[in-house]
């Protein structure tokens, strides 16, 4: 049984931030779920049921998202303006990718 006992490594989950198209791991983003009531909110843990979208803790990607309602097509859902709201108040509570230090 030549090769039986070789490990596979797995592949860390990747996808794309809806803000700057780019891929990242899923750890390194923040998901934002639509939940079956039809809200749209943060997930931080990553693992709530309903429809997802990715976004980079970057208030840039956050602001380029909301502007051009990315949000609103990747959730195929119409993001009320009380989500609208929570939404960019937790973006401004991010810290720039520019400032943070590498």
């Amino acid at each position: 049984m030549a090769g039986s006992n070789q490990i596979v490594a797995r592949r860390a989950p990747e996808r794309t931030c809806i803000g700057c198209r780019q891929t990242a791991g899923k750890r390194a983003l923040v998901r934002v779920v639509r939940t079956a009531e039809g809200n749209v909110q943060v997930d931080q843990t990553g693992r709530r049921n309903g429809r997802g979208a990715y976004l980079h803790a970057d208030p840039a990607c956050w602001r380029t998202a909301l502007g051009r309602d990315a949000l609103t097509r990747a959730l195929h859902t119409a993001v009320a303006p009380a989500d609208r709201e929570a939404l960019e108040a937790y973006a401004a509570a991010l810290p720039n990718r520019d400032s943070a230090t590498p």
